[in-house]
């Protein structure tokens, strides 16, 4: 295995962990060195208890870790809840001078963060700053790499708080030289050139390239960031981003762009997403294209609105009254997010109709560095009758029977015909109906027919190290990336994975193929029921011998799924 360090800044909201982390991220991408960092935060903006966790690799990493090799704590109570965290032979560094810190048998390093933040720049706001110096000096990142990763993340600040920060950080960097090291030191690597980028920002960048014009959300919690991506990149795209009064009129207005010829989307989470399912329901009826983003949290209700879960797979296979033809995509890592954001504008466009991409808090936050995307290599298939020919069209019927199951989908004002849409059952033309032979007919064409084709371009599983292997472990999502570590990690038994990067239509002939002859099969999922399990078993009718499941509201370490495979095995 190669060499690795895993740091953790804690403290309250407030205390600039954030900014700390981000900063961390660049100068460590800046040295060329690999990492992986998830946040684990409150819902509140001040006080409790959060963290920012990088991994830093001499390879890339896709996974956190459990326990830390260095923990900086920027307040006594942080410093005793997370002393626990700390490896064997980590260290533990706190004010020991702003209160008495619970400690147990971690190694504990008095470093006084708000004096020397105070000291420096005359407040001690700038102690996230110090701790990132810190870290950086402990973890070997070069001093050139912090200064990096500070002014990309102050860019746009006045200068006097950029110079008071880097002061600070300057500082820290060399008072930490008396400061333990942990042992390590870490190669570097071709990291520096690539991207850093977190899941939601994969998920917004994919729909820009795929030609998203009009963007509408109710800001959600995990799925907001990609609203604030969409709208930074607004101006330089063409972009229109609308900030609705509730989920409601988002997907509303998102299929009055789609029905205009535009391409949009919209996000929310598993609360907006139950108000939006009338919507998805319209779109399956008038057969009109949307993308919708689920960035899961757990539930039911507002549940834990900053934590991760995976809890909504059901709900968006059956999302909608009614039986209508629909995609559900689920990326595993940032590269996937990325790809199938395009390929669900293209899905949706298609076989006019929605397609829904299942995220999750812990892939919305994370970050990753990765190589960068060849955008010129994405192909973008819009399928609407082209402006030119529109003219020519007469006696247009937007609801035509196909062999396919898809009529052509003309865009208002560029033919001369009117255009007739309804949500009621209706002919061909689109004027409402009640004769059952077209009701028969229409469902026909809006579910069977449509299915097969779409059933033709499903996603197929991804394997990874199935020959041999006594268990077979199969996760959908944000699972992607720690089970296939495990199957690398766990050396006293064989383990492979399946990973679904698409869950409806379900891959069963593929899935099927690839663990018909499979000793076990396990599930890993972040659900309480076995969402994943339920529907193997349904779809294929495949034995699965349980599930590995987790639904405290935070991911899977590796370290945690090796040990419950162990248990299982």
């Amino acid at each position: 295995m190669a060499r690795e360090l895993t740091v953790r800044i804690a403290g309250e909201a407030g205390q600039g962990i954030q900014s700390a982390g981000e900063a961390l991220c660049r100068a460590v991408r800046h040295a060329g060195l690999h990492l992986f960092a998830h946040k684990d935060y409150m819902s509140r903006i001040r006080g409790g208890d959060n963290y920012f966790q990088v991994r830093i690799a001499e390879q890339p990493v896709q996974c956190p870790r459990e326990q830390c090799d260095i923990i900086i704590a920027l307040n006594p109570n942080s410093a005793s809840a997370h002393a626990a965290s700390v490896g064997e032979d980590g260290m533990l560094i706190a004010d020991a001078s702003e209160g008495s810190i619970e400690a147990g048998g971690t190694r504990l390093v008095d470093f006084p963060l708000r004096k020397t933040a105070e000291s420096v720049t005359g407040s001690t706001r700038a102690a996230n700053s110090i701790a990132a110096g810190v870290i950086c000096r402990v973890s070997g990142v070069p001093e050139g790499s912090l200064e990096h990763g500070l002014r990309a993340v102050f860019a746009g600040r006045n200068e006097e708080l950029v110079d008071k920060n880097l002061r600070a950080a300057r500082t820290a960097y060399k008072m930490a030289s008396s400061c333990p090291s942990p042992g390590i030191s870490l190669e570097k690597s071709d990291a520096g050139s690539r991207l850093l980028i977190d899941g939601n920002q994969a998920l917004a960048l994919g729909a820009i390239r795929a030609g998203c014009t009009f963007y509408s959300a109710y800001p959600m919690t995990p799925s907001t960031s990609i609203m604030n991506t969409m709208a930074h990149f607004a101006q330089r795209y063409g972009l229109v981003v609308e900030q609705a009064e509730d989920e409601i009129a988002a997907i509303n207005m998102v299929l009055g762009a789609w029905f205009a010829g535009a391409r949009a989307m919209t996000a929310s989470s598993g609360a907006g997403i139950a108000l939006m399912s009338e919507g998805i329901s319209l779109a399956g009826m008038t057969e009109t294209p949307v993308v919708v983003v689920d960035a899961q949290r757990p539930a039911p209700a507002t549940g834990f609105p900053t934590r991760t879960e995976q809890a909504d797979l059901n709900m968006a296979i059956h999302s909608g009254h009614g039986e209508f033809v629909r995609a559900v995509y689920a990326p595993g890592c940032i590269e996937q997010a990325f790809a199938l954001a395009v390929k669900a504008f293209n899905m949706a466009d298609k076989y006019q109709m929605p397609a829904i991409i299942l995220t999750d808090q812990f892939l919305a936050d994370s970050i990753r560095d990765t190589a960068v995307p060849d955008v010129d290599a994405v192909q973008v298939e819009r399928h609407v009758i082209d402006k030119e020919p529109s003219g020519d069209i007469k006696d247009y019927k937007r609801y035509t029977i196909t062999e396919s199951g898809i009529s052509p989908r003309a865009v208002p004002s560029w033919i001369h015909d009117a255009i007739y849409a309804d949500s009621d059952e209706h002919t061909e033309e689109g004027h409402i109906t009640e004769d059952a032979a077209v009701r028969t007919q229409m469902v026909g064409k809006r579910l069977t027919t449509k299915l097969i084709g779409l059933s033709g371009e499903i996603e197929e599983p991804e394997a990874y190290n199935l020959d041999g292997a006594d268990l077979v472990l199969v996760g959908f999502g944000s699972t992607r990336g720690v089970m296939r570590e495990a199957c690398d990690r766990v050396l006293d038994a064989s383990v492979g994975s399946v990973h679904l990067s698409q869950v409806w239509p379900f891959p069963s002939t593929a899935l099927y193929e690839m663990l018909e002859h499979a000793p076990k099969i396990m599930t890993v999922e972040n659900n309480a029921t076995g969402q994943l399990e339920d529907l193997i078993t349904w779809k294929t009718r495949l034995y699965v011998a349980g599930a590995i499941r987790k639904f405290d509201g935070r991911p899977f370490t590796v370290d945690e799924l090796m040990r419950r495979i162990r248990e299982k095995v």
